[in-house]
């Protein structure tokens, strides 16, 4: 189900500058060994997903071929091995995406719960459709198979935070927040505020985590 629009004329699509090198940043350079002491020898690679996840944060939302090739490099991997499990899953892009990345379920259970509703609202607020960038690099619309929240669909993923039982009075409220600067409330929590998972976890790619 996933795949983009055609481009209409006065919109912007990504593109990608394909830089040829990439560097981890000394923080980030300093937390891989962590990561990689949470497999047991000679099973690195299974941090492959860890680290391309730490070089998209890096790069600002996307993945160069130079970043999988240094994951590969580090791991001891094949490149194409990297390559295989980049372009698998939809949370690795490659092409770089606006300041708030939008990905909308378009999945059976999301589809009869009204993901076309959200799919129109959010192309009535950013004028722009799926596939596609806003001409000030601050939203890009995308569309993506089952993101794991069917009990209170239809949703949409923005960058890390999911947002849930949604219509379209919602989304474009949601749109709006974020234009303006501001934050929205996500998830599907009460609107008094969670009562649940209410500490972040300290554990997480690049997030300095030791050995327990």
């Amino acid at each position: 189900m996933s795949g983009t629009t055609k481009n209409p004329p006065g919109k912007k699509k990504a593109t990608n500058t394909k830089p040829k090198t990439f560097k981890f940043s000394p923080e980030n350079t300093a937390s891989i060994p962590d990561i990689l002491d949470l497999y047991p020898a000679g099973r690195q690679e299974s941090a492959v997903m860890p680290l391309l996840t730490l070089a998209q944060r890096q790069i600002g939302g996307w993945l160069t071929r130079a970043a999988m090739d240094r994951v590969a490099e580090i791991l001891g991997m094949a490149p194409i091995r990297v390559y295989e499990v980049a372009t698998f899953y939809s949370m690795y892009n490659h092409a770089p995406v606006g300041k708030n990345h939008i990905q909308i379920c378009t999945t059976t259970p999301c589809w009869l719960r009204g993901s076309d509703e959200v799919v129109a609202s959010c192309h009535k607020i950013l004028g722009i459709g799926l596939g596609e960038t806003s001409e000030d690099g601050e939203f890009t619309l995308g569309e993506v198979e089952c993101l794991g929240a069917c009990v209170n669909a239809p949703m949409l993923k923005i960058n890390d935070d999911y947002f849930e039982d949604l219509d379209p009075a919602r989304v474009e409220a949601i749109l709006t927040l974020l234009k303006r600067g501001d934050k929205p409330r996500h998830g599907a929590a009460p609107a008094s505020g969670p009562t649940t998972l209410l500490e972040v976890p300290a554990r997480g790619p690049g997030s300095g985590r030791g050995k327990s």
